[in-house]
């Protein structure tokens, strides 16, 4: 009988994260992730009973990730500093915005209660919550409206990732170009 392969954390983490940003949530199977990694199902079973404790147990990994270089975000002086870093942090990990929407959609499906919902469900807070201090710093330095509600600044300066790039306008030109609308707005005068 042939030794089975061992793997780390990782490596598991990698491997689902292409497949699903290949093939979604619903496409991701046991079967296509122990081809990937050239194991057999059961030594992913050993490990995880479905593909919802995995999923979860990753979303939560590359979560808790971003959290920690969210944070980072307060070494910087000032809305403007901060901002920058956002905005790059954002379209260096854009894969966190598949992720919240994944995170999401097992919550909903989900008919299993496992171990790490309740965490799963308090990620997307906690990280919301910490954004909510970046705009309170935006609005005290008079830098943003104090009018707009802070929930909706927030979303819009995540969603900017999910938005198309069709002419494959260059990377840094795209991101200069996202944050001098957020900042300045597109209006020649108003």
């Amino acid at each position: 009988m042939a030794r089975e392969r061992k793997f780390n954390t990782v490596e598991l983490f990698h491997e689902v994260k292409q497949l699903l940003l290949q093939y979604g949530y619903d496409g991701f199977t046991f079967s296509l992730l122990a081809d990937r990694m050239e194991v057999s199902r059961a030594a992913l079973y050993k490990y995880y009973d479905n593909k919802e404790e995995l999923i979860t147990d990753f979303m939560i990994f590359e979560m808790e990730e971003f959290l920690l270089e969210l944070k980072e975000m307060e070494k910087y002086d000032g809305f403007a500093q901060q901002f920058d870093f956002l905005i790059d942090l954002i379209f260096k990990k854009t894969e966190i915005h598949h992720l919240i929407k994944a995170a999401q959609h097992i919550l909903i499906i989900s008919e299993h209660s496992f171990e790490n919902k309740e965490k799963l469900q308090k990620l997307p807070l906690e990280m919301y919550k910490f954004l909510q201090s970046f705009v309170l710093l935006g609005k005290n330095e008079g830098k943003l409206k104090n009018h707009l509600p802070d929930s909706l600044i927030i979303g819009f300066i995540l969603q900017t990732v999910a938005i198309p790039n069709h002419f494959a306008v260059p990377r840094d030109e795209w991101i200069y170009s996202v944050k001098e609308i957020i900042g300045k707005g597109m209006f020649m005068n108003r």
